[in-house]
């Protein structure tokens, strides 16, 4: 079958870099890090595993830093190579081991949630983290049955959604109700992302800034329009401003329960600056800022000046909750954190979250956010399906690519690969 890997090749990883100064199509060329190939299908490794037949296969923000090589170099501890990239993912089970429970036979639709932790790897007793249900911070990624790998999607033996097969573990499978299209079930794993975020903020209370009402969004994406969808969900009633940077993205932000939307162009500061109801600050060099802001902002975006607009716009005493991914953020001035007070608070993929939906936290462990997140797919509230805007084969990558890189003309929300 043919797959679309990362090689971790390092002479291809140094020329890529010299060559993506010229021109970033460089990235997804044929002498970089990625490679269309052709791959063996995947075995059954043991009784607690099936073999998944991908339908949907988005791409993602990550992904796309992977191959653009924006990716902070402390992942590759973390990975196993070369690997399938891909784990946004929507399918049906190929092939089922005798350990599955017998509502998760063929032909079942599934989505997987792609983290592997201590019960994906075999090692029991599980580590703390694990044991308490926030298998994103489990220790054991690189030990274990399992080549190293946080997610599917960077290990070895799994595989990833950018291929027609791969692998999940029996804890990992999580079966599509059936009012949920096919098309929105591939929203299911971005939008845990989303909801993760709200469900960390929710528990770690209230920031200490006063100013609760106002919630700043950063980042008109998938996972910024998620966590406008999360907050409403979780019965959020605070004015909800999201910055983004494109019309349509506006328009869904609006729809999913967005108060009001300021687009990142022309005076976007002093807008933004009217409709929080502060003054600006002038230093003698730099930009302006902000004498107050939103009491919690959630960083969507996973780019440097998304990352310096949460700083700047947060209320001193306030929260910056950083759901999009930066690795290695230059130019970046860490003095408002210092200054204002400010409570950071990273998330990272999902686990067990408990909070109800009237937005309190709950007594015990709580659900599985991939459970959450297809509970609010049912519930229609929103045509989550509607997000997925381009569809491409698998062997038109760079198309692919490019057309994600390009969202002001390519009006793209959501791409994904289709493997119909």
């Amino acid at each position: 079958m043919k797959a679309l890997q990362f090689t971790g090749s390092l002479p291809r990883y140094a020329l890529t870099l010299a060559l993506g100064r010229v021109s970033r199509r460089a990235y997804w060329g044929g002498l970089s890090c990625l490679k269309l190939r052709d791959i063996p299908e995947p075995e059954l490794p043991g009784p607690d595993w099936a073999v998944v037949r991908t339908r949907y296969a988005g791409i993602c923000g990550s992904d796309i830093g992977l191959i653009r090589l924006e990716t902070s170099p402390t992942a590759s501890a973390f990975s196993s190579f070369p690997f399938t990239i891909g784990h946004e993912n929507t399918g049906r089970l190929e092939k089922v081991g005798a350990n599955l429970p017998p509502d998760l036979g063929p032909g079942r639709r599934v989505v997987v949630d792609p983290l592997l932790p201590c019960s994906v790897r075999g090692i029991d007793p599980p580590c703390p983290p694990c044991r308490a249900g926030e298998f994103g911070h489990c220790e054991n990624f690189a030990l274990g049955g399992l080549a190293p790998g946080l997610l599917i999607g960077g290990c070895r033996d799994t595989g990833g959604s950018w291929s027609p097969f791969f692998l999940a573990h029996k804890d990992q499978i999580f079966p599509v109700p059936d009012g949920v299209s096919d098309e929105a079930s591939a929203l299911t794993e971005p939008l845990a992302v989303s909801l993760h975020a709200v469900a960390r903020a929710v528990r770690h209370g209230a920031p200490a800034s006063g100013r609760e009402d106002t919630t700043l969004v950063i980042g008109g994406g998938v996972i910024g329009l998620g966590v406008v969808a999360a907050l409403r969900y979780l019965g959020d009633r605070s004015r909800i401003i999201v910055l983004a940077r494109h019309e349509h993205q506006a328009k869904i932000a609006l729809a999913f329960g967005a108060s009001e939307v300021v687009l990142t162009s022309g005076p976007w500061e002093e807008r933004l600056g009217a409709i929080l109801g502060t003054g600006f600050h002038r230093p003698l060099l730099g930009r302006p800022i902000p004498s107050t802001g939103a009491g919690r902002v959630f960083e969507c975006a996973g780019s440097v000046s998304a990352l310096d607009a949460a700083l700047r716009f947060a209320a001193p005493g306030g929260e910056v909750v950083l759901a999009g991914l930066v690795a290695t953020p230059k130019g970046i001035d860490w003095s408002f954190i210092w200054r204002k007070e400010l409570r950071i608070l990273g998330t990272f993929c999902y686990g067990l979250e408990a909070v109800g939906q009237d937005g309190r936290p709950t007594a015990g462990r709580g659900e599985p956010t991939f459970r959450m997140a297809l509970d609010l797919l049912a519930s229609g509230r929103h045509d989550f399906g509607g997000l997925i805007t381009h569809h491409f084969r698998l062997e038109d990558y760079r198309k692919a690519i490019a057309t994600v890189l390009d969202k002001r003309s390519s009006k793209v929300i959501k791409a994904v690969f289709d493997f119909d």
